[in-house]
């Protein structure tokens, strides 16, 4: 009994020790904030239901370059969360540091078309009108506007501006360069 207390008792320092070693303020693993928002790095990434392959595959995403959050790291697993709250876990290797967001997810198809502008003010001229669910690629946002290109019909980029506050992908008042 006592060599079980007493292994119990090392187990528990060790444990410690280790969540002493984690760096403070939210940092773990990589060093890079937690939470942070990422993109898909292929059309194909399992999420599992725990950070091995040997946990079972919960969902997969189908969608290069969606973004999703990263709530949590465990060596070279990422715990991730999606636009509707999906959460699981997922390779590294699977993920990207290019920003994407989407326009208004929240919205589906109770919003008319939200509008692209030359400009980061509201009276810009229209560029293109996007559908809820769009995925842009992230040029840089200053806190209230992001510039922003989504690919049209796979040929051309269209390049404009949105207000932040429309976009999931990018956190209230961030600047992204």
């Amino acid at each position: 009994m006592r060599k079980i207390v007493l292994a119990l008792a090392l187990v528990s320092l060790s444990a410690a020790s280790a969540l002493a070693q984690q760096s403070p303020g939210g940092r773990l693993g990589t060093g890079l904030p937690v939470p942070r928002y990422v993109s898909l790095k292929t059309d194909r990434v399992n999420l599992r239901e725990g950070p091995s392959k040997d946990h079972r595959t919960a969902w997969v995403f189908q969608r290069a370059g969606l973004p999703v959050e990263i709530i949590a790291e465990y060596e070279t697993w990422r715990r991730i969360r999606d636009s509707e709250g999906t959460e699981g876990w997922v390779l590294h290797s699977l993920l990207s540091g290019r920003r994407t967001a989407l326009v208004m997810p929240w919205a589906k198809n109770q919003q008319p078309p939200i509008s692209l502008l030359d400009r980061a003010e509201e009276k810009g001229g229209v560029v293109a009108h996007l559908q809820p669910g769009v995925i842009t690629n992230i040029k840089g946002c200053d806190g209230k506007w992001c510039r922003v290109t989504i690919v049209m019909d796979g040929a051309r980029d269209v390049d404009g501006y949105i207000q932040q506050e429309k976009l999931w992908g990018v956190y209230p008042n961030e600047t992204v360069e």
